[in-house]
Formats: C-alpha cells, sequence, structure tokens
C-alpha cells in the first residue's frame, strides 16, 4: 500500500505562494492547499480575482499585484511581501499559456517575455527575498516531440522537440530553470501538465466551448472543430493534487508527467456531454481527420508519490456542465 494520501495529499503544512493564482488551475490549486492547512497567497497580473473565485479562496488567500511582463518597481514591491510572507513552496503556475495565442511556429514576442522572460524576473525575486523556497514549474506535455496515432504514449524520456511558440516557450523556461539550478539554486520541480479540464474553466478551451453552446436557450446546433483527435484529458482536481505531491516528494531537477495516462478521441468526450446535456442536439462536426496529442506515461508520477486520477470522465462533465448551468464562471 502506498504511504501517501490518494486524496487530500496532506502532510507537511507549508507557506505556500501560487504564481498566477486567479486562474483556472490557480484557483483549484488554492482550494486545495488550504484544504491540506497550507497558508497560501499568490500573485495575478490586476491582484483582484475575478468573478466566481469561491468565497473561501477571496477571503483567506492573501492576493498580491505581480504582472510578469509589468514595470521592476513591481519586482521590489513583490520581494518584499514575499520576504515577510516567507514562503517555503512556491508554485509558478503564471504564464500565456493558451497555445493559439503564443505563436504558430515561433513564439510571439509577448508569450517570450511572459513565459520565459518572467520566469527569469521570479527567480530574482526568489533569489533576493526567499532563497529558502521550493519550486514547482508547471510546464506542458507541448514540449514533446509529435506522436503517431498508433504510438502516442511518452514517458519524461520522449524527445523534447515542440512545434508551436507555445510548447518552445515553456521548454525554453525548463531549461532557464535547469541552468540557474546548476549553480545549486533554485530546487526545482517539473511538472509537465497534459489537457486538463474542469468545472470553471472558461473559454475557449474545448469542453467549456462546447458546454457553453449545449447551455444556450436555443437549440441551434452544437458547433464541434474535431471528434477524431486522440487526447489525454484531465481532472483539474486531479491535477492539482499531483501538483502539491510533487512539491512534497518530487526530486529537484526531475520532470514529472501529469495527465490521465487514458486515450480518449475528443468525439467519446463530446459524447459523454451529449448525453448529460442534451440528447437530441444536432452535432455539426468539421472535421473527422485523425489527429494525436501525447498521452501521458504516468509511472514515474506514481511511483514518486502513489497518485493516481479519482475523478471519472463523466464526472468531470457532469461538475463542468453543472457549473456552466450555475453560472460559477471566471
Amino acid at each position: 500500500m502506498h504511504r501517501f494520501s490518494l486524496l487530500s495529499g496532506t502532510g507537511n503544512v507549508a507557506r505556500a505562494l501560487i504564481t498566477g493564482i486567479s486562474g483556472f488551475a490557480g484557483v483549484h490549486l488554492a482550494e486545495h492547499l488550504l484544504a491540506c492547512g497550507d497558508v497560501v497567497a499568490g500573485t495575478s497580473s490586476s491582484g483582484r480575482w475575478r468573478p466566481g473565485t469561491p468565497p473561501a479562496v477571496a477571503f483567506s488567500v492573501q492576493l498580491w499585484p505581480w504582472d510578469l511582463e509589468g514595470p521592476p518597481q513591481q519586482d521590489a514591491a513583490l520581494a518584499g511581501r514575499l520576504a515577510a510572507f516567507e514562503p517555503e513552496h512556491v508554485y509558478h503556475l503564471a504564464a500565456l499559456s493558451i497555445p493559439r495565442e503564443c505563436g504558430d511556429v515561433e513564439p510571439t514576442p509577448r508569450a517570450w517575455n511572459v513565459n520565459v522572460v518572467g520566469t527569469g524576473r521570479l527567480l530574482d525575486v526568489l533569489a533576493q527575498a526567499a532563497p529558502q523556497a521550493r519550486m514547482l514549474f508547471v510546464s506542458s506535455s507541448h514540449v514533446y516531440a509529435p506522436v503517431a496515432r498508433e504510438a502516442p504514449v511518452v514517458d519524461e524520456q520522449w524527445p523534447l522537440a515542440p512545434r508551436r511558440g507555445y510548447g518552445k516557450t515553456k521548454l525554453a523556461a525548463e531549461r532557464l530553470l535547469a541552468e540557474r539550478a546548476r549553480s545549486g539554486w533554485p530546487a526545482v520541480v517539473v511538472a509537465r501538465a497534459f489537457q486538463h479540464t474542469g468545472p470553471r474553466q472558461g473559454l475557449p478551451m474545448m469542453l467549456p466551448e462546447w458546454v457553453a453552446q449545449f447551455c444556450r436557450s436555443d437549440s441551434a446546433p452544437i458547433v464541434v472543430q474535431n471528434d477524431n483527435t486522440c487526447i489525454d484529458l484531465s481532472d483539474v482536481r486531479d491535477v492539482v493534487r499531483a501538483y502539491r505531491l510533487l512539491m512534497l516528494h518530487g526530486s529537484p531537477g526531475e520532470a514529472y508527467n501529469v495527465g490521465s495516462g487514458i486515450l480518449r478521441t475528443t468525439g467519446e468526450v463530446l459524447e459523454v456531454l451529449r448525453r448529460l446535456a442534451g440528447p437530441h442536439r444536432e452535432i455539426q462536426v468539421r472535421s473527422h481527420e485523425e489527429r494525436a496529442d501525447p498521452i501521458a506515461d504516468i509511472s514515474r508520477l506514481a511511483a514518486c508519490t502513489g497518485w493516481r486520477p479519482v475523478f471519472t470522465l463523466e464526472q468531470t462533465v457532469a461538475d463542468t456542465l453543472d457549473a456552466w448551468r450555475r453560472a460559477e464562471l471566471p
């Protein structure tokens, strides 16, 4: 039996900083850390919570403005706050993370400034104000080379050869962190996150885009770009559990895949949603072209932490649909 909790990841209560805390995964991570007893602070570019943020997070977490593209004065202010807060754990989630906004073949200047230069700025602030902190850097499965549909499973040794701007910025940030760590600081664990979804995720991500159409009052057809892409889709609540377990137990300098390890097609996800939201709604699929995203080999993560996903696809889709119906949106 694993010595780790599969549900809570409890143990080793800490003072934790989350960059990008007001985003989709950031709020879910804050909820999980608070449930585990951690003291949590976070940064967002505006320093304000988004509509729909759970009150337990908004009332319990210190939120500070810090923009990855902001003026140097913001870095000095953040350093002062961190020196007083004394974080032991830093979860670096802040990023420009919608791939289509990061450039097709090469990164856009903004994507590079946010995802790479901004990561360097965070390291400089931490070196000054919290050199004792341990860091989890949230990278992406987009750093991997393309896969074949007949052999889509990748472990952490799969070639690193991203095709698009987003993956290139994440890989560059990983290499920046590794270069800094060679001098003995910081202690960084890399989480290569695969696609994840769940309650309160907003547009333009795949499941919310479909759910929003089902929730319209009219009876217009549901428009789907492609129903024949192989994907690895996790529940965000499982993913943030993995992040905390990796912070506690991951080996600095190592990368860990964080995904479901299950191959699904976008059509299978759509069918689950259709059964729940509108079995008789017309579906218009623009393409049936076979495509394949990487599927995570999660052996290293499981061996290190005892983690495994606990949310079924049906539960994830149902909870996401319910949140949209109740307008619990960021």
